[in-house]
């Protein structure tokens, strides 16, 4: 997938397209694209590149936003040295002040994020967000954002979402054809190559006619918590190497930015696409009502057994949150909930794999007493024939 983003990237700048990177999902897209620009995401998950940035970060910093600067001081993203610009996001206080440094090395536009939840007056100024962008990529790339070239560019990334929500629906089958890595590993880093929609289209007919062989027994996990970035999917690989089998993943790189679509016949479609953006569930909203309800409804669609929640250290929203997330999945889901808090460095994966393991020995009992409810009991269960022994032992 890298290779051929870059292939792209490349491409496009040599046509004469600006590559406008991004590190959140918040940054609307359908601007970029409306101003022909390319969007690319930067957002870093390599740990090699943290040594660098810790010379101008602190070293208690978020490893995303430390691998993304490592990267610019080494000079080692090629889709970074590429970019005409950076569109940053008043989001995180880490990734705010790191775009600070980032902005003397590139330049840098940065939208202003209110952050209150379902408040009208948070809505207007997050309009008036939109709007800024849309007249600073016109002076800056010297283009007329019509609005024809908006709808077209909405239409596009709403094809985009529809087809990624296809195959993540996938998931909800008893036996899915995929495994959650390779869910992850078809998500672009590149918005709307054409190739890639064609691509998903293909990977959707191939996929739901095919059945995934030997997935009895894995525990069905619902992930939640922070992005999972290319290069840190450490714990997802932990999580499917000890049996488990991530059926639904509710972060930013997975289903979270891509349920709701823009209004395509929206009368004024920029204010189509603040209200789309500014419904994204993410931690910086206080409060984060919208991000509850939507894990109720994810581990209901998607049969949840457990719930991980994932968290970058230092990364304090999500930290903070996860005490809520944690009450929801424990008391009104009836679920049970592993946090695992970690950097890039892969030093505790014994350790995190031990928790692992212990979440999902706790699932599978639960599995044999529904099993024992639904037989009758203890008595019922002595009755059973000579071959249930072995079906049992038989799963993995």
């Amino acid at each position: 997938m890298i290779p051929h983003c870059k292939e792209f990237a490349q491409a496009a700048k040599a046509a004469g397209r600006p590559i406008v990177g991004i590190m959140c999902e918040y940054a609307p897209r359908e601007l970029i694209l409306a101003a022909g620009g390319v969007p690319v995401c930067l957002c870093g998950g390599d740990a090699d590149t943290i040594p660098a940035a810790e010379a101008y970060l602190p070293t208690n910093l978020c490893p995303l936003i430390k691998s993304t600067y490592g990267y610019l001081v080494e000079k080692s993203n090629p889709f970074l040295e590429l970019a005409d610009l950076v569109l940053a996001e008043t989001t995180c206080d880490g990734k705010k002040k790191m775009f600070e440094l980032m902005a003397e090395r590139r330049p840098t536009y940065l939208m202003e994020l209110p952050q209150k939840e379902d408040d009208p007056d948070a809505l207007e100024q997050w309009v008036r967000e939109m709007r800024k962008l849309k007249e600073f990529l016109e002076r800056r790339f010297q283009v007329d954002i019509t609005r024809e070239r908006l709808r077209s560019a909405i239409d596009l990334m709403n094809r985009e979402r529809a087809l990624r929500r296809g195959l993540a629906e996938l998931m909800q089958a008893d036996h899915p054809p995929l495994t959650g890595r390779q869910l992850l590993d078809l998500k672009s880093i590149v918005s709307a190559i054409p190739a890639d929609l064609e691509q998903y289209t293909a990977a959707l007919e191939h996929f739901r006619t095919r059945r995934s062989p030997g997935e009895n027994g894995r525990v069905r996990v619902l992930l939640t918590g922070v992005p999972i970035v290319h290069g840190a999917e450490r714990v997802l690989d932990l999580i499917e190497g000890q049996g488990g089998l991530v059926v639904c993943q509710e972060n930013c790189t997975g289903l979270k930015p891509i349920l709701e679509d823009v209004s395509p016949n929206a009368p004024d479609p920029i204010r189509a696409l603040a209200e789309k953006y500014y419904h994204l569930p993410c931690s910086v909203k206080t409060p984060n009502r919208r991000r509850l309800e939507l894990l109720r409804e994810l581990a209901r669609a998607y049969r949840a057994e457990c719930v991980i929640e994932l968290i970058w250290q230092a990364c304090l929203t999500y930290a903070i949150e996860s005490f809520q997330v944690e009450r929801v999945v424990r008391q009104e889901l009836g679920l049970p909930y592993l946090r695992v808090e970690t950097d890039y460095s892969p030093s505790d994966s014994a350790r995190i794999v031990v928790r692992i393991e212990a979440l999902f020995e706790t699932v599978r009992a639960s599995r044999g007493d529904r099993a024992m409810a639904g037989s009758g009991g203890p008595a019922a269960a002595m009755r059973a024939p000579e071959s249930a022994p072995a079906t049992r032992a038989s799963s993995p």
